[in-house]
């Protein structure tokens, strides 16, 4: 038989590469009795578009009606959209990411809805903005499924904003990006084409993502499908967000 002679500088290097994988070996039966587990890639975030989506007086059979965006809260369950769209908010369902029939984030129920007492008494329309605390889903909070825009009820108007809206006749959100100006004291305005009936509510939000708008405002949100209007969102608007997270 024949058998195999190593030098001593082979066999020493032999023996020190078996030495480092008994210490990694070792490493890691340690950190497996610590309960360390396995690093694992997160799961990607949701897309932009996730955060915006249709109001339903139901189901998805029904006919969507205006459109509603996921805002950051400590609750992480709220969405902001125009108050003549809400009422009490019984029956209304919100679908994130809603297009062509299809609810890819599914359909939230509306749990509690927060609207200024300017508008739930007179209609004012400087006042014409709610949110709602929407129901979890599956044991989940919306925001922890779509992401969310941030409010800013500092920035005034006069900023570069895309707009985002459904249409009622149209099974797709609509975008625009322009910039907005002040129409008078409490609102402000943008020149947006075919933004029509079902875009109220539809969120005015800068490219990092804060939420300086939402449509509706002046007769509802406009007179034609190319000019929308917004509240200014201002310490009114703050205070109605502080209501809504700290009820």
């Amino acid at each position: 038989m024949r058998r195999i002679r190593l030098r001593h500088g082979r066999l020493r290097a032999l023996l020190t590469v078996g030495a480092l994988f008994s210490c990694l070996a070792l490493a890691d039966s340690h950190a497996l009795s610590r309960g360390v587990a396995p690093a694992v890639n997160p799961e990607p975030p949701p897309a932009k578009g996730a955060r915006v989506g249709t109001l339903f007086k139901g189901g998805l059979d029904g006919r969507h009606f205006c459109t509603a965006s996921v805002v950051h809260s400590k609750g992480r369950d709220l969405i902001a959209t125009a108050g003549h769209c809400l009422g009490d908010g019984k029956g209304i369902t919100f679908a994130p990411g809603y297009h062509d029939g299809r609810a890819p984030y599914g359909v939230w129920t509306i749990d509690r809805v927060y609207a200024d007492d300017h508008w739930t008494r007179d209609e004012a329309e400087d006042h014409d903005l709610a949110f709602a605390a929407l129901e979890p889903l599956h044991g989940r909070r919306i925001e922890d499924v779509t992401g969310a825009n941030v409010l800013d009820t500092a920035a005034g108007t006069g900023h570069r904003v895309t707009v985002t809206g459904y249409p009622s006749d149209e099974d797709a959100p609509r975008t625009c990006t322009n910039t907005a100006s002040r129409f008078r004291a409490g609102q402000q305005r943008i020149n947006c084409p075919d933004f029509d009936t079902g875009t109220s509510g539809s969120p005015w939000v800068t490219a990092d993502g804060h939420l300086t708008g939402v449509l509706g405002g002046y007769h509802g949100g406009g007179d034609t499908p190319d000019v929308s209007y917004s509240v200014i969102l201002r310490v009114e608007a703050a205070a109605l967000y502080a209501r809504a997270t700290h009820d």
